[in-house]
């Protein structure tokens, strides 16, 4: 076996992650399942096609002849000496004729061109090597596609006149941040370990496209005794010149992680406790050496944060149209060919052949896994745990007494909103605590009511009672990476959303996505093109995206929009930090973007409030709103009589100061009115003359004499001391006008505003760059978000301000505008549901403290009903994958390990919806991460069902048959009316089914119904087993 097969050996070996074998999380632990089969197709089956290939055909009789021609040469050194052959290996002419040389120049003639099997195995592996590792980088195939030996790339230009290709254009950005910062785990001692990120320069001195590692601050890690907490700080940021030399070439993370070991073992070497924490066996490598907790962890952690940050679309299309175009420009030189002549096309062909078949091999094996995992992107994820907010006004009194008996739900009222329901008064002294604590019930109408605290009796009891709870629903929160989050709603949304409002990361240094070494900005444009694309379709035809965006990214991100967007509606610059933000060298930038686009021309932007500025240009109103009066003589611009002389006519002023138009005619050939009246006796006539040092000037009105005549009530008339005339006019403000380009209000700095308004809801600094509510609020009401039932979406949530947002601005004018919003890890629990629940109970805080309960009014105009719930999320779906045996009796191995079967091997996967568990549809578990470690978890598989099937969900009713419970859902989609039924079918039997056909009859639960869905059989007349829809919705578009 040659180097050059030990070569590609090695290459696809990094292909499919060998070295990640410690690695037991995501594809990782896919990779290490499917190990042997991949060893054995790399070991055996790859050498075996090639040597197979090279068995038959025109390179196959080269090498016989070559091989041939070798014997010969051994038999004329043997028999006719070694001087018969020169150093070139030509015959002596006096030997041409000899039985043994006429044999010789044949078969070297033929040979010519002939290679050993040796050498064209060889070729044939150096060029999958060249191919393969072309486009292979960390866990990642990137799209860099080749044009030719001397312009080494080409993007995928159509004829548009202007194009914006980016190196990820086609993949899926999946990485989340969710594990950069705060990494932690849990040693067997109960200690917890954590990997924090501090801010580092990650691009030093602008400088970028270095590639970044994962340094510790050794010397600055603590061990916390009393938390039983240990923090190991680190800097993400690219290497010093000396840390280069130091580290090497290759492999530098693995050695800062050694290093990192060590260091470890010196820092904490006082505190037992932390040394058992951080190296306690972990498990052992397949030579016995034992990896320690602290090691396997290093490895996660940096692997999570560092590769597989893309998903291919179509990794076969791509590789096989690019192997293609290898082979003609890399292999097939047709400058050679044509030098070499005919003799050596064929067996240039048959190589190629090879390299097209064999390379094939490879890409199907490798696209198998990569479509695997986009499979798992792609499919919409499970709801967790469905739980809702509800305003205790909202709830009937019957339920008071267990929410006052409810100790953790008045815990965490107490730590939210500072109240003390122990207090008395004339009217509660001498009442029990639960009446007490009822007594404020009822008197605070505001107070969020979280059913997490209550257990699923009360849920049901409560909704049972709810005759539409899609309309009662105002707000919908999802923990969930905003991808999914966006997919999921599709169905349900579709066309339904008024606007979109996102505040994205900036990617700026401060507030950058976790991206790929040397792919910062085509990282976030996949990122964003991906997200865009989709929520797309959940816009009106009227309706409005708008993005909050800095210089950073702005020129791409209009560009995307633009292309998926129809309309640009505006691109507003927000003075959002008056003293500049610091940098080192370039101008402080003091504001920010905000773009509008609109999904057709239908779209158009709203109106905003007017400002005191604006309203103190017009300080009067009458019955057609506010105005100013301003002197009807024209200034400025075309003001003139010879600019426009048909607005130089006179006007009739009487002495009670009623003006007139008289009766006037044009005269084309004088270039003038002519008048047709003369004045009465009490009235004058004014011309629009000024007089200025002793000239005078000719001049314009403001209006045509037609519309003064029908307006007259719109002038009034002004006499100097001196007895001179003027005509004032009623400017009035255009209410309907639109928003300008510029905006600049104080409430605008998010810098001092957002982050004051945090401060006041939470008493303390919680959230980095939250948004100015206020800026929020014109935001969403110039993308005309003005009346009720209006929807707007933002699933980069941040810290909730669009909630706020539409909280506040429902208070103000009695709207009901809804909201949803999307966003994953710690902050959604202890900032997004905690704010909204501050800002529902009061609309006035400070320093953590409501300065007052809302008032009547504002809690009728505050939400009713708010759902929250946690979606699957990608790596959970890897997580969840689980494998069954496969008979290699179905198919040959080859086949067999070509096509991975990772699909029919993994179908009985909870991720993947494994149908024969529905039989028990309350009882389906994933295993599902959060924070520190991964617990069972049960999927609300009725919820997930309702948003596959786009159900507007008017009724959740749950009904008892003996010890069975029914679950019933009625709505509608695409005004067709809806029954989904859920119950638990376990064991049953006939009897059984008959049952449940009677009860379902019995207590009318289809009745009115076009469709009737069932969790597994039934005998129900008309109604359908949900599962195979269920199937289809969750991996539809997949």
């Amino acid at each position: 076996m040659n180097d050059t097969h030990e070569k590609l050996k090695s290459l696809l070996r990094e292909l499919f992650q060998f070295d990640c074998s410690d690695l037991d999380f995501g594809i990782y632990r896919i990779m290490n399942y499917k190990r042997e089969a991949i060893e054995k197709f790399i070991n055996e089956g790859l050498f075996a096609a090639v040597s197979s290939d090279l068995e038959n055909g025109i390179l196959a009789s080269q090498a016989d002849v070559s091989k041939e021609l070798e014997e010969v040469k051994e038999q004329i050194l043997k028999t006719l000496g070694a001087a018969a052959l020169n150093g070139d290996g030509d015959l002596l002419e006096s030997y041409h004729n000899t039985p043994l040389g006429t044999r010789y120049l044949d078969l070297r003639e033929r040979g010519r061109f002939a290679r050993s099997r040796d050498a064209l195995e060889s070729e044939i592996f150096n060029h999958l090597y060249s191919f393969f590792n072309r486009y292979y980088d960390n866990g990642d195939f990137l799209s860099k596609r080749r044009y030719g030996r001397k312009e080494k790339y080409a993007v995928p230009y159509n004829g548009e006149e202007v194009y914006l290709h980016w190196a990820n254009s086609d993949q899926y950005y999946i990485k989340t941040s969710e594990y950069f910062t705060d990494y932690c785990y849990k040693a067997p001692s109960g200690i917890a370990v954590h990997f924090k990120v501090r801010a580092a320069d990650v691009e030093k001195d602008n400088v970028k496209g270095e590639k970044r590692f994962f340094v510790p601050i050794v010397k600055e890690s603590e061990y916390n005794y009393e938390a039983r907490e240990i923090v190991i700080p680190f800097n993400y940021r690219p290497l010093t010149e000396q840390e280069q030399v130091k580290y090497g070439v290759r492999g530098q993370q693995e050695a800062i992680s050694a290093e990192c070991v060590e260091a470890c073992k010196s820092h904490f070497k006082k505190e037992v406790d932390a040394l058992s924490a951080l190296f306690a066996d972990h498990h052992k490598r397949s030579d016995g050496s034992v990896v320690s907790f602290l090691e396997h962890h290093l490895c996660q952690y940096s692997k999570r944060n560092t590769s597989d940050f893309f998903i291919h679309k179509d990794l076969k299309g791509f590789l096989t149209r690019e192997l293609d175009f290898y082979l003609k420009n890399e292999v097939l030189s047709l400058d050679e060919m044509e030098a070499a002549g005919e003799g050596r096309a064929g067996g240039w062909f048959q190589i190629m052949r090879v390299i097209r078949s064999v390379g094939g091999r490879i890409i199907d094996f490798l696209a198998q896994i990569e479509n695997f995992q986009k499979m798992l992107f792609e499919k919409k994820k499970f709801v967790i745990d469905t739980q809702y907010l509800i305003t205790v006004g909202n709830i009937p009194e019957e339920f008071y007494p267990e929410i006052a008996d409810n100790e953790a739900q008045w815990k965490e009222w107490k730590e939210l909103y500072h109240i003390d329901e122990d207090q008395t008064d004339l009217f509660t002294n001498g009442k029990s605590k639960r009446e007490r604590r009822i007594a404020f019930i009822k008197d605070h109408p505001s107070l969020i009511v979280d059913t997490l605290f209550f257990n699923q009796v009360f849920i049901d009891n409560y909704f049972n009672g709810i005759t539409d709870i899609n309309e009662m629903c105002d707000g919908i929160l999802l923990s969930s990476e905003n991808y999914q989050a966006i997919n999921l709603l599709l169905e349900n949304y579709r066309n339904r959303v008024k606007s979109i409002y996102i505040d994205p990361p900036y990617n700026t240094d401060a507030s950058s996505i976790l991206y790929k070494n040397d792919y910062k900005d085509s990282s976030w444009l996949s990122l964003m093109e991906n997200r865009l694309t989709l929520s797309s379709l959940l816009l009106t035809r009227d309706g409005v995206i708008t993005i909050a965006i800095d210089d950073e990214e702005v020129s791409g991100l209009r560009y995307i929009l633009s292309r998926i967007f129809n309309k640009l509606i505006g691109i507003v610059a927000v003075r959002s930090n008056p003293a500049g933000r610091k940098t080192k060298g370039r101008f402080a930038p003091a504001h920010e973007y905000v773009l509008f686009f609109g999904k057709s021309e239908d779209a158009s932007p709203g109106s905003l409030e007017k400002t005191e500025k604006m309203l103190a240009r017009y300080p009067k109103e009458d019955d057609k709103g506010r105005y100013a009066w301003a002197n009807f003589i024209r200034s400025g611009s075309n003001d003139k009589r010879e600019d426009r002389p048909k607005l130089f006519y006179p006007i009739f002023v009487n002495s009670k100061d009623v003006i007139r138009i008289p009766q006037l005619e044009w005269d084309d050939d004088a270039g003038e009115y002519t008048l047709l009246e003369k004045p009465q006796k009490d009235e004058v006539i004014v011309y629009p003359i000024d007089r200025k040092n002793g000239n005078t000037i000719e001049k314009n009105w403001h209006r045509g004499h037609i519309r003064v005549s029908s307006e007259l009530d719109e002038f009034r008339v002004r006499r100097s001391t001196d007895g001179l005339i003027s005509i004032d006019f009623k400017t009035r403000m255009d209410e309907e006008a639109l928003p300008t380009t510029w905006w600049d209000k104080n409430e605008y700095a998010s810098a001092n505003y957002g982050a004051a308004e945090l401060k006041n809801l939470f008493g303390l600094k919680i959230f980095d760059f939250a948004k100015a509510v206020r800026l929020v609020e014109d935001c969403l009401l110039s993308s005309g978000l003005d009346t009720s039932n209006m929807l707007v979406v933002d699933y980069f949530a941040g810290s909730g301000t669009t909630g706020h947002a539409v909280i506040n601005l429902n208070r103000k004018d009695g709207e009901n505008r809804k909201f949803i919003l999307a966003e994953m890890g710690e902050y959604f629990n202890t900032v997004i549901v905690p704010r909204i629940k501050k800002v529902v109970f009061s609309p006035e805080w400070k320093d953590g403290k409501p300065m007052r309960p809302s008032t009547q009014e504002e809690f009728r105009r505050s939400p009713r009903i708010i759902k929250y719930f946690k979606l699957e999320s990608y790596e959970d779906a890897l997580n969840n994958i689980s494998f069954s045996s496969v008979s290699e009796s179905l198919f040959s191995y080859g086949d067999y390990l070509l096509k991975y079967m990772l699909e029919w091997e993994t179908k009985e996967s909870p991720t993947l919806l494994n149908v024969e568990k529905l039989s028990r549809p309350f009882d389906y578990k994933l295993n599902i991460t959060e924070g520190l470690e991964t617990r069972e978890k049960i999927v609300d598989l009725p919820e997930t069902f309702n948003y596959l099937l786009g159900l507007h969900v008017r009724t959740r009713r749950v009904y008892h048959d003996g010890d069975r419970r029914y679950l019933v859902y009625r709505g509608t989609v695409d005004h067709r009316e809806i029954a989904v039924i859920w119950r638990t079918t376990d064991k049953w039997e006939q009897k059984d089914f008959e049952r449940d056909r009677d009860f379902v009859a019995k207590e009318k639960l289809t009745e009115g119904a076009d469709d009737v869905f069932v969790n597994g059989d039934s005998y129900i007349p008309e109604a359908k087993a949900l599962e195979p829809l269920f199937k289809r919705r969750m991996f539809g578009g997949v």
